[in-house]
């Protein structure tokens, strides 16, 4: 690899990806004031004057719930900005790299989806995501789409960071139990997606049949009130003091925590298929999140 184009740097993934990619080719990092992924023209210009061998776009639309009342925003940003990269892609016979996410899928069903299962967008953030992958297939580029879901890191804001905020507040708290998933860190994702690369640079016969989608999720599954009872669980093994402890944590119904998008209530995702395509071995989502909970009380935070 001669360049790496690497756009959304700011974000969770993005900053990730700064440092997990920067190994293996030089590195133009992009964020939202040199890439405004929602200035088509720019973007096409960008990428027509680095030239790079791979794009990585790790850039999106993800306020789910303000999509539903700003369709065109999230479209541009998910889908046509997608399309332009994929085009340019194409152009310079470069691979592009994309994340989507478990929103593309209905969330029907027990049991971890499958890359190829029918899709079925619940709102327009998972639609948009959905229309910027099939525009990457139409253009035929190659192509790494990785599809994760339940993201978080020790940098900006998640989920587990509002439960441990949220403990140290209250007696007791309410969480959803009836949506299920993997919590997947950002760090796993850069790590993984740099291991995706350097083998593709490594493997000449990998590179004829890898191109495609894949599920990029740590091991395992849980709810939202399992995940929230174990990071709580784990802070306080720690020696944090918290107010609200696991026992303390009630479970809920989806219903009685309404939002203008409807979440999928099944986020499984099957892994296998990038495991054994890469050679990789995806961990149990605890892992991950210890090492985060750590961090955070190391840097006392909590």
């Amino acid at each position: 690899m001669n360049k790496i184009l690497l756009l959304g740097a700011n974000g969770q993934v993005g900053w990730e990806l700064q440092r997990a990619l920067a190994p293996l080719a030089p590195l133009v990092v992009c964020d939202r004031q040199r890439a405004d992924l929602s200035d088509l023209d720019a973007l096409a210009r960008l990428v027509r004057e680095e030239r790079p061998d791979v794009i990585v776009n790790a850039g999106a639309y993800t306020a789910v719930d303000k999509a539903e009342s700003d369709i065109a925003g999230a479209r541009r940003v998910n889908a046509e900005a997608v399309a332009t990269l994929a085009t340019a892609a194409r152009e310079l016979d470069a691979w592009l790299v994309h994340y989507s996410t478990d929103y593309v899928f209905d969330g029907s069903g027990d049991s971890p989806i499958e890359e190829d299962a029918p899709t079925g967008p619940l709102g327009v953030y998972g639609q948009t995501k959905l229309e910027g992958e099939l525009a990457i297939r139409a253009s035929g580029c190659r192509h790494l789409i990785f599809r994760t879901s339940w993201v978080y890191a020790t940098r900006g804001g998640n989920f587990a960071k509002t439960m441990l905020r949220l403990a140290k507040e209250r007696d007791e708290l309410r969480v959803i139990a009836d949506q299920f998933g993997a919590p997947t860190s950002a760090e796993l994702i850069a790590d993984v997606t740099a291991l995706a690369l350097q083998r593709l640079a490594q493997d000449h016969e990998l590179t004829k049949h890898a191109s495609g989608t894949y599920h990029l999720v740590a091991s395992g599954e849980t709810s939202w009130h399992r995940y929230a009872q174990f990071v709580i669980g784990e802070a306080v093994r720690l020696g944090s003091a918290l107010r609200a402890t696991p026992e303390r944590i009630a479970p809920i119904a989806t219903h009685e925590y309404p939002l203008p998008a409807k979440r999928p209530a099944n986020s499984r995702l099957a892994n296998g298929k990038l495991q054994r395509t890469f050679g990789l071995v995806l961990p149990a989502w605890e892992y991950h999140a210890q090492r985060m909970i750590k961090e955070l009380i190391d840097q006392g935070t909590v």
